[in-house]
């Protein structure tokens, strides 16, 4: 590449940020590592209404827990040469760019109040701010400059748009879905700055900062592709052509039925997050469930999405950050929507619980226990880890599998009751114990032979003797092998658990 990759990141502060907004992030990582560049993160809080408490440092947590590393910008280790990285804090900036355009003729200043605009939407149908209609409007065009100059120093309030010329062709190059060609008449005189806060709306501030910032390629979600052509004109009127960046707009990550924009709601009403982390409303107080709070690696986490609509061309499906890096380009990005299915985010997780060291995994889960007031010995509960976490997707549901290695069962599963225990049970369990007595410790392959040998010579059925034995030590009809349970109770606590059975069901 001609110039170095410089790429941002450039979310709005509004509230939590959207998976589909990581992803962003994490192609725009993913691309300045591969080619040795930047990655900057920088706040677009032009709109001061939206603006939520808050959400920048959940913004750069979220993207911290992920491992999206922040070269320069908000969160970088060390400031970079182009601060401020807000946009609320670059006012001054933008202005002498506003003036520039108003100028040289690109960009005129508008006093039309909400209501004049809605007259007019209701008078003329599809009415848009354009070359047909700014000369019936209330505008620098209509009026003579001594009356613009009076009523700015009277303090009415204005907007700057964009004088588009129509008729036009604007060519956008983008890196995923080649040539785009739009024609000037279908855009209107976008707003550029407003002057009830001194600042300027996204179009204009993005660009102004991206040149700025030397951004050599802007990598955004398929949402702006209409307001692309917009900016190419930007580039052009402030004669920046040269430096414009190179485009690229990422596919939308749609609902897991593939019908339309993945939502907050479709996560409410499937059971899964949207968010990377927990979000807690400070309007409402509403939380919102993360996945780091939902028990998801990282790890897993940034697999899974970078794989929502780039594929690597080979049948791998599990990647570490730096096989990412190796193997991301724009080319296998998707042009199409990328379906969000829930269900194989469960299914990464559960390959890297997998793949992750039993001390790990141990250190995790020993956390949990100790919220539920159980304190145990660290080998034993890497045994039981070991044990259950095959049949586990989250740490959290190690739990589950597992609870009854430290908590008797105090109720037995009733349809396992009424299918296993029978009459001549009760006897043939106190019979168990009278085995299990003289064992002398209860390792699981010696008692498994043991137990064996003794339900042969006494022709018991197999099946019936051991899920009669699992209900008494588990409660239900789950858990890992039978005498590995044993082993890891305890003679003393194998045989009470089964006197207790003896006496409940």
């Amino acid at each position: 590449m001609d110039r170095k990759v410089r790429v941002r990141f450039a979310p709005s502060p509004t509230g939590a940020l959207h998976i589909g907004g990581v992803r962003t992030a994490l192609y725009n990582f993913l691309f300045a590592r591969k080619y040795g560049g930047d990655m900057l993160l920088r706040i677009e809080d032009t709109d001061s209404s939206r603006f939520v408490p808050g959400a920048e440092a959940y913004i750069v947590e979220a993207l911290s827990w992920l491992g999206i590393e922040i070269d320069e910008g908000i969160g970088a280790k060390t400031s970079g040469k182009h601060a401020p990285y807000r946009q609320s804090e670059r006012k001054a900036i933008y202005k002498q760019y506003v003036q520039q355009l108003l100028d040289a003729g690109l960009a005129y200043i508008a006093f039309d109040t909400p209501a004049d605009l809605e007259a007019k939407r209701t008078e003329i149908p599809n009415f848009q701010y354009d070359a047909k209609t700014r000369t019936i409007m209330t505008n620098s065009l209509t009026l003579d400059s001594d009356e613009v100059e009076t009523r700015i120093k009277q303090g009415e309030q204005y907007v700057v748009r964009i004088k588009i010329e129509p008729n036009q062709e604007i060519k956008v190059q983008d890196l995923i879905r080649g040539e785009v060609v739009v024609n000037a008449s279908v855009i209107d005189d976008k707003v550029l700055f407003k002057s009830s806060d001194e600042l300027p709306t996204y179009h204009l501030a993005n660009v102004v900062d991206d040149y700025l910032m030397e951004i050599s390629h802007v990598i955004r979600g398929e949402e702006w592709l209409p307001s692309a052509p917009l900016h190419v004109l930007l580039y052009q009127y402030l004669g920046w052509t040269s430096a414009m960046p190179q485009f690229a707009h990422l596919p939308l990550l749609l609902k897991p039925d593939g019908n339309g924009k993945l939502s907050k709601r479709d996560g409410d009403r499937l059971g899964f997050p949207v968010f990377p982390l927990n979000w807690k409303d400070p309007k409402t107080g509403e939380t919102s469930s993360g996945y780091r709070e939902a028990g998801y690696f990282p790890e897993a986490v940034i697999n899974f999405l970078a794989l929502l609509g780039w594929n690597a061309g080979t049948e791998q499906e599990i990647f570490s950050m730096t096989e990412l890096i190796e193997n991301f380009s724009l080319d296998r990005v998707s042009k199409s929507g990328a379906k969000f299915d829930y269900e194989k985010g469960k299914w990464f997780n559960h390959k890297y619980l997998q793949s992750k060291s039993i001390d790990e995994i141990t250190d995790i889960f020993q956390h949990i226990l100790v919220e539920k007031d159980i304190i145990e010995d660290t080998e034993k509960v890497q045994k039981i880890v070991k044990l259950v976490r095959e049949r586990a997707n989250f740490v959290t549901e190690l739990w589950q599998q597992a609870s009854f290695f430290f908590v008797a069962p105090t109720t037995y599963d009733a349809k396992t009751v009424q299918k296993r225990w029978k009459e001549e049970t009760p006897q043939q369990m106190q019979a168990l114990i009278s085995v299990l007595e003289n064992v002398p410790d209860l390792k699981s392959e010696t008692t498994e032979n043991i137990v064996k040998t003794w339900i042969s010579e006494n022709e018991y059925n197999l099946g019936a003797i051991m899920n009669a034995f699992r209900l008494c030590l588990v409660g239900e009809p789950k858990g890992p092998h039978i005498f590995d349970i044993t082993e890891l109770l305890g003679k003393e606590e194998t045989i009470q658990r089964i006197q207790k059975a003896i006496i409940t069901i």
